[in-house]
């Protein structure tokens, strides 16, 4: 486990290429975190396409603390039919265990309300694992409401290909 880290002033910067590496090891921290390291399948250059490649998929915010890449935030846009407008969707957001506590997260999503502010988005939207008390604790915090009344849907692997298949 890293030693705490004296906490300074924290940086957050739009992600660069050269941010790639680490954008990866928080990934894969947070995978971890999530108790889901077997599903990362993601390596660098399908980072550095999707953020930097070109078209674009995603966009992301790099959080550093003396220097160091301490927590990231990766987003795209989505749309609201009813809103008629633009929204950010936050895909992950995550800061390494010795540097919580000390606002980087509220930093993040802060920045991420400015910039959904400035391109005239509707909205700002997330999810949330169930069993993450702490995250979720943290987000009610800062007057984010629960959907109850929606539940999230996926189609992946063989589900995705048969019906891309046999639609």
């Amino acid at each position: 486990m890293p030693e705490p880290v004296a906490m300074t002033a924290t940086r957050i910067d739009a992600a660069t290429p050269a941010d790639v590496s680490d954008i990866l090891r928080l990934i894969k921290a947070l995978a971890d975190y999530e108790r889901l390291t077997h599903e990362v399948v993601a390596n660098e250059s399908m980072i550095h396409e999707a953020l930097f490649g070109a078209a674009p998929k995603a966009e992301a915010l790099i959080a550093r603390r003396d220097a160091q890449a301490v927590g990231f935030a990766l987003y795209f846009h989505n749309f609201s039919t009813f809103l008629g407008r633009a929204g950010i969707y936050l895909e992950d957001l995550f800061v390494e265990s010795h540097c919580r506590g000390h606002g980087i997260g509220k930093a993040l999503l802060a920045r991420l309300a400015a910039l959904a502010v400035e391109r005239g988005c509707g909205r700002f939207e997330w999810s949330v694992l169930d069993w993450n008390a702490p995250s979720i604790a943290f987000y009610e915090s800062l007057g984010a409401k629960k959907l109850s009344e929606w539940h999230v849907y996926r189609l992946s692997g063989d589900a995705l290909q048969a019906l891309a298949r046999d639609g």
